[in-house]
């Protein structure tokens, strides 16, 4: 879903998991049909991630972030 939602790369969101890339990427192709059977469509964040570093100081943010919708 992260992926989905491009918050960032796939190597980025590997790392976070302790997997590499192409896991990510084997994830996807298998949860996107499954997604559009049921119908449902994953927008778009507006938020971006480019190292976990980005990620711990967006978490460990201690006011309130908010994030726009893409609609």
């Amino acid at each position: 879903m992260l992926y989905l939602r491009k918050l960032g790369s796939r190597d980025l969101i590997g790392q976070l998991f302790g997997v590499n890339g192409s896991t990510i990427t084997r994830a996807v192709h298998q949860v996107q049909p499954l997604l559009a059977e049921n119908g449902h469509t994953i927008q778009p964040s507006t938020a971006r991630f480019r190292t976990p570093a980005d990620v711990t100081a967006f978490i460990s943010n201690s006011r309130p972030t908010k994030i726009n919708s893409t609609c």
